[in-house]
């Protein structure tokens, strides 16, 4: 018997690559909606879920997945904070993720956002498209190679991104609480308020810990920056104090702010709104060009889909060969 996989947040131009690389030959329901209480229903029928990012497995969509006799909620995703753990352990449902993907992904993306602002291409560019092409003083720059980086969690993403900077001559600084070898090959290792005052463009590839880590940059560090300096995040929007930012960047406190996340994803991502009701990402857009916002773009290439994808598949052959999987994330 074929086993019935259905796909949510599934883009047109991704459909392609569910298809090649499915070598399992699962039978595919793909499909463009991310998951949610009201179409809940197009899981009826199906063996297994794959979801992605801002997709909602609570406990009540749980509960009717286990009523029509879905076991697997695997997610093609790091990230896992969309699925009630403990709701599915008591449904004795099993969950697994994408431990990871091309860390070049993200770190190609942090690297790009944090030298548009710090070359001010989004304020020459913005300035173009009003029909002004005078050369201002605040697009004066300086070149990488005398640029101090700060990169904030040196994991794999964080060391690539190093390395992209470090090859074009940039001083690299790191903070982790685990120092690795690879890193330590990349980035002088200092201590946190020192990589804040020093650098000029801080680079944040930090996990979120709910209830450990939320906010935690906050106003305090965003003060040691300076008055020019560049924040990006590609990490979690729930790091990062986004009044605190609002505000340095309204008295010119810091030079920039580039992210790829943003508070309450779930009401804009994969949408065109007519209307921005949060007031502090309403703030953050209307302080561009020296903020640029991007929608969750980190993950979105042609590598990094592949190993989603293939990651994910293989997850599913490994739980119904032998019940249990490497990937598996447990309450």
């Amino acid at each position: 018997m074929t086993f019935k996989i259905v796909a949510y947040g599934v883009r047109e131009n991704e459909k392609p690559y569910f298809v090649k690389l499915n070598k399992y030959n699962y039978e595919l329901k793909l499909l463009p909606e991310l998951l949610n209480h009201e179409n809940i229903e197009t899981a009826k029928g199906m063996d297994a879920v794959l979801l992605r990012a801002n997709c909602i497995a609570d406990a009540e969509n749980l509960n009717l997945m286990k009523k029509w006799g879905i076991k697997y909620v695997f997610t093609r995703t790091v990230g896992y904070n969309h699925i009630d753990l403990a709701a599915a352990k008591a449904n004795q449902q099993l969950v697994a993720r994408v431990p990871s993907y091309s860390p070049h992904a993200v770190a190609d993306l942090a690297f790009t956002l944090g030298l548009t602002l710090a070359r001010h291409v989004s304020l020459a560019s913005f300035n173009s498209y009003q029909k002004d092409f005078q050369v201002k003083p605040e697009e004066f720059s300086r070149e990488i190679r005398d640029l101090t980086i700060g990169i904030v969690g040196t994991g794999r993403i964080g060391v690539v991104e190093a390395n992209n900077y470090k090859t074009l001559g940039a001083k690299v600084l790191g903070y982790d609480v685990y120092q690795s070898d690879a890193a330590k090959e990349v980035v002088q290792f200092v201590e946190q308020g020192e990589l804040f005052s020093q650098a000029d463009i801080v680079s944040l590839h930090v996990p979120y810990f709910p209830g450990k880590n939320d906010r935690f940059i906050n106003a305090e560090l965003i003060a040691k920056m300076k008055p020019d300096a560049i924040l990006v995040n590609t990490a979690r929007a729930e790091i990062v104090d986004v009044d605190a930012v609002v505000s340095a960047l309204k008295n010119q406190k810091i030079g920039g702010f580039a992210t790829d996340v943003i508070d309450h994803e779930q009401d804009y991502l994969g949408q065109k709104v007519d209307e921005i009701k949060d007031p502090t990402l309403r703030e953050l857009t209307a302080l561009y060009p020296r903020v640029i916002i991007t929608p969750h773009i980190g993950s979105y290439t042609v590598e990094a889909l592949k190993d989603m994808i293939s990651i994910s598949y293989d997850n599913f052959n490994e739980v119904l060969q032998s019940g249990t999987s490497q990937n598996l994330v447990i309450e």
